[in-house]
Formats: C-alpha cells, sequence, structure tokens
C-alpha cells in the first residue's frame, strides 16, 4: 500500500485560512463594488410613446437599414465601445437612435453616418453624452 505523504500542522493550517478566506471573502467584496445600474436609462424606455428596440420592424427595408447603419458604426474603430452599442430601431425607413455615447463627436459621426444611409429626414438622434468615467 502506498503511503500518502502528510501536511505538517503549520500548512495545514495555512492551507485552511487561505481557502477560508478565499471562501468567505466573496460577497463581502462583491458587497463592496457597485453593482451595474441601468435602471435610469432604462426608464425613460418605459414612457408612454418612448421608441423602443422591440419595435425594429421586420420587414426586410428596415432590417437592412438598421443592417448598414450597425456595420457603418462598427467598422469605425474611433468610436468607443458605448458608441458601437447603441440603439438602432428602424420603423416604415424612420430611424431612432438611442444610448450613451462619449462625446458630443460620437453624436455627431454616428448621426452622419444614419442620415447617410437612412436620408436627413430619416434620423431621429435620442443619443445621450454620458458622463466621464470615473478613475478609482
Amino acid at each position: 500500500m502506498a503511503s500518502v505523504p502528510r501536511m505538517s500542522k503549520g500548512l495545514l493550517l495555512t492551507a485552511s485560512t487561505v481557502l477560508g478566506l478565499w471562501l468567505g471573502a466573496g460577497p463581502q467584496v462583491r458587497a463592496q463594488q457597485n453593482a451595474p445600474d441601468n435602471t435610469k436609462t432604462n426608464q425613460g424606455d418605459a414612457n408612454k410613446g418612448a421608441t423602443t428596440a422591440d419595435q425594429q420592424k421586420m420587414n426586410a427595408a428596415d432590417r437592412n437599414i438598421t443592417k448598414e447603419i450597425r456595420s457603418s458604426i462598427m467598422k469605425d474603430k474611433s468610436l468607443s465601445t458605448y458608441a458601437h452599442n447603441i440603439k438602432i430601431i428602424t420603423q416604415d425607413g424612420k430611424v431612432t437612435l438611442k444610448g450613451p455615447v462619449r462625446s458630443e463627436d460620437e453624436k455627431a459621426a454616428i448621426e452622419s453616418k444614419a442620415v447617410a444611409i437612412a436620408g436627413a429626414n430619416n434620423v431621429t438622434d435620442q443619443l445621450e453624452v454620458a458622463p466621464p468615467k470615473q478613475s478609482q
């Protein structure tokens, strides 16, 4: 029968202490971090008459307009992740742009891309410039 190596009492205590801290620290660490909260942003979509993503038409023309605008935005690597993730909602050829961007320049660039594809009178810009990131 092979012998099982034995841990020294000090090593066993250290290992169990580390494991206990690792298992026990999780909830405390998580509680100290700020949970992502889009509640205020999403409340704007709850207003009666607000244009929301579920209103995107399923006809080929509207889907194609949305696809072309999204493609144009994604190709522009100078735009932030915020800008790449805006909502683009097309209804009967009319486009609504919603969501946060990092600057007025990004807002203008996205609107320009949408206008180039959908036409000047077919784009409603509801983009908002997000406050600057807080460094920690």
